[in-house]
């Protein structure tokens, strides 16, 4: 029995020394506590208009992205729908220069089935007017006649469908022209169609 209590007291010493050190730990967990509470401190009114103002111009600056945002979208929309009208009315002033043109050959037309005695002179005359005015109106838009006659033979703007034996022009030299060739500035549209001169053979 003396024996048991004497372990008893030795234990109960033995808890009592293993609590002990556990007191100064929860006391410094408690003062880590108070300096967390200490650092999470009131913000200030001075801070708090800060704060404010900064939401503010955040709000600000969303609403100027979504506006430029939305403003490219219409300058997008508007630009494609710019492109698709200037090639779909691309040919519009070409159009509107041949027109006149058109009546033109209307009038001569109708001159001729209403007037039996209509000279050919006058026909010719309007005939002429006509093509004066499609000329114009196609060398306005760019358009150039590419006259082959009597120049060398060049096969980027020519096109050679026969040669012929002569003493009358250089080897090489276009003799005669069949069909003109039109180019649009500098891009073929279609070649002048010629007859290249060639040297007879000795005999």
């Amino acid at each position: 029995m003396f024996w048991n209590r004497g372990m008893s007291k030795e234990a109960n010493e033995a808890n009592e020394t293993d609590r002990s050190p556990s007191t100064p730990a929860t006391d410094g967990m408690s003062a880590e506590g108070a300096t967390g509470a200490d650092i999470a401190a009131p913000v200030s009114p001075d801070e708090l208009a800060g704060l404010r103002e900064k939401a503010g111009q955040v709000d600000g600056l969303k609403d100027r992205v979504l506006r430029a945002v939305a403003d490219l979208e219409n300058f997008r929309k508007r630009a494609a729908r710019e492109r698709q009208e200037a090639v779909q009315y691309a040919n519009q002033s070409l159009l509107e220069k041949l027109i006149p043109a058109l009546d033109n050959l209307d009038m001569a037309l109708s001159a001729v089935s209403s007037t039996q005695g209509t000279s050919m002179d006058s026909l010719k005359t309007g005939v002429e007017m006509v093509l004066v005015q499609l000329k114009g109106a196609l060398r306005d838009a760019g358009l150039e006649e590419i006259s082959a006659q009597g120049q060398p033979f060049d096969p980027t703007w020519h096109e050679a469908v026969s040669e012929q034996e002569t003493t009358e022009v250089p080897e090489g030299q276009v003799l005669q022209q069949l069909r003109k060739g039109y180019r649009l500035q500098q891009r073929l549209l279609r070649p002048a169609t010629v007859v290249v001169a060639r040297q007879p053979k000795a005999s």
